[in-house]
């Protein structure tokens, strides 16, 4: 039986349901904003877990739609079969009865001010465009449509599409005679954006207006739903607000309409025929907890059946690692002191640390210390709640790192500061120690960066062997090959000039559990480049000066022994 096609980047409701899409049913969020209200709700959420999907979602079924000649478009049929179809009458009522403003700020994401500023203009611009039937009515006065369509074209200056959006609502009221239903999606898009560009001001007084003259001082509207990533109190872009109600990942309410439970990724790899791979699937892309609710990734879990059913690839793959530059990562890696990266190695040992958790903290605020960083990586996805519990009237959380997708952006983060790092190291006495065959000063030197840099023990050999190839590549006057094939097998790492005349140094890794059984290590390190005859090769080629070396390592010890 031919499947209906996973949707991978449908964003928009309408497209969701009447193509052939694989459809998780999510309308009884419908039924739990009728049930519990709130004039303004803030939704705050990692990137990729269905907000915009979900706002979509409510603007089909609230909106009383009219298209450009002001005739009525019937969005009914799309919801058929749907739970909240099936909630009852009363909740049915509700469907199509409200003008809505729907506005995304995602795309503003441009160098400056005044570019980004032009984007937001521009998608302000396109939803007085799309009410354009307003401008039929007797109900708007002359005045108001001249501004109606100065907004629409572009033209009106900043003031006016600063309030653009409670201006809108009120001209929609005149119209419909119905308070007005605001949806914004990605609100916090441009203060980030803004921030790491250097016009982070200009843009937060730019949105506290826009929200401001929208969402409190509004008479028509009914209500609003944001979605962003952070909740951002402190900028005072909600000064005042004080009929926001924000829904986090540390609430349980709404928490199952935000990414995939268990139960629906379970349906999902049965209804593809791979339930065989639900184990697999939980390791990569479960470990989410939104309140006490169990969530898998969703972007990563539809990408990665659609790879499978269609033999793309029949392993797991990083996908959400790949829909943004993270940047977070980075700069906790670039900005750990001792503890920081004493806290990151025993998270990629699965082990969990524990933070104080606040929610209000801004982009300004997110650099001023290492505790702010960690909560800025929760609250984006990067770190999971394990439990919590409250500590001097402040909500302490066991963090973890979520699944193996998460656990790889670390490890490429950590590898890439090291690379970075490297080039910035003065490593001439460890070339020296290395060269002149001091075993005791090359294994200090090693034993210093290591105790410097940030490990992750789960990659045990492979982890090391990269980090030594690491600072020996730019041995001067050297090539530095990695498991290359001679004799009988592989010695670890080689060091070899261009020239037969020149000399070759042949490395064997170890790897033991305890202190204690270091030397023994070298030793048995040793006595394979023996055995295996790992200079046969190269004593073929013309080479006759040889240096041998045994590592061995004891998580942030190194000892070389000289053979």
């Amino acid at each position: 039986m031919l499947k209906h096609p996973l949707p991978i980047g449908v964003e928009f409701f309408k497209d969701m349901v009447t193509k052939p899409y694989y459809y998780v049913d999510k309308t009884l969020m419908i039924k739990d904003m009728l049930d519990k209200g709130g004039k303004v709700n803030l939704f705050t959420r990692p990137r990729r877990f269905g907000k915009t999907l979900a706002l979509s979602m409510l603007r089909t079924f609230f909106e009383q739609e009219l298209d450009q000649t002001g005739s009525p478009v019937d969005n009914s049929h799309y919801f058929n079969g749907t739970h909240i179809q099936q909630a009852g009458e009363s909740y049915a009522g509700y469907m199509g009865q409200y003008p809505v403003v729907f506005l995304s700020l995602k795309s503003a994401k441009q160098p400056d001010f005044q570019m980004a500023y032009s984007c937001l203009k521009e998608e302000i611009a396109g939803e007085f465009s799309r009410h354009a039937y307003l401008m039929q009515t007797d109900g708007i006065s002359s005045a108001d449509k001249i501004k109606f369509q100065q907004l629409a074209d572009r033209t009106a200056g900043r003031e006016e599409y600063a309030t653009s959006l409670m201006f809108l609502s009120k001209c929609l009221k005149a119209y419909h005679n119905k308070n007005t239903i605001i949806l914004i999606d990605e609100y916090d898009v441009p203060l980030e954006n803004s921030y790491f560009r250097g016009f982070y001001h200009e843009m937060v007084d730019f949105i506290r207006s826009l929200f401001e003259s929208a969402l409190k001082t509004n008479e028509s509207l009914e209500f609003a739903v944001i979605t962003g990533c952070l909740r951002i109190s402190k900028e005072s872009i909600f000064t005042g607000l004080n009929n926001l109600r924000v829904v986090s990942i540390l609430n349980e309410g709404f928490a199952e309409y935000f990414g995939f439970t268990p139960d629906e990724v379970a349906e999902l790899l049965a209804y593809y025929g791979v339930s065989n791979r639900k184990q697999e699937v939980k390791n990569w892309y479960n470990g989410y907890l939104f309140g006490q609710t169990e969530i898998y990734n969703p972007w990563s879990i539809i990408n990665y059946v659609d790879d499978i059913i269609s033999q793309n690839t029949q392993f797991p793959k990083p996908y959400w690692s790949n829909t943004s530059s993270n940047s977070i990562i980075r700069e906790l890696v670039e900005q750990a002191d001792m503890e920081a990266k004493q806290e990151i190695e025993e998270l990629m040992e699965g082990k969990t640390i524990e933070k104080t958790i606040h929610e209000d903290i801004t982009y300004e605020d997110i650099y001023k210390s290492q505790e702010n960083l960690w909560n800025f990586l929760f609250f984006t996805g990067y770190l999971k709640k394990v439990s919590e519990r409250f500590k001097e009237d402040s909500i302490c959380l066991e963090l973890a790192i979520p699944n193996t997708e998460i656990r790889y952006i670390y490890r490429r983060s950590i590898l890439e500061w090291f690379q970075k790092e490297v080039t910035q190291m003065n490593l001439s006495t460890l070339y020296q120690a290395v060269l002149e065959g001091n075993a005791q000063a090359f294994s200090d030197i090693v034993s210093g960066q290591l105790a410097e840099t940030i490990s992750f023990f789960d990659y045990a050999e492979n982890y090391y062997h990269g980090f030594l190839c690491g600072l020996l590549k730019g041995c001067p006057g050297y090539f530095t090959l990695s498991n290359r094939e001679s004799g009988n097998g592989r010695p670890d790492i080689v060091l070899k000039t261009p020239s037969v005349r020149g000399m070759v140094i042949l490395m064997e890794l170890k790897i033991v559990k305890e202190f204690e059984q270091m030397e023994a290590g070298c030793d048995a390190a040793l006595k394979q480049i023996e055995e295996q005859g790992y200079e046969t090769s190269f004593y073929k080629e013309g080479f006759r000066n040889f240096l041998k070396y045994g590592v061995c390592f004891y998580r942030k010890e190194c000892l070389v022994k000289k053979g």
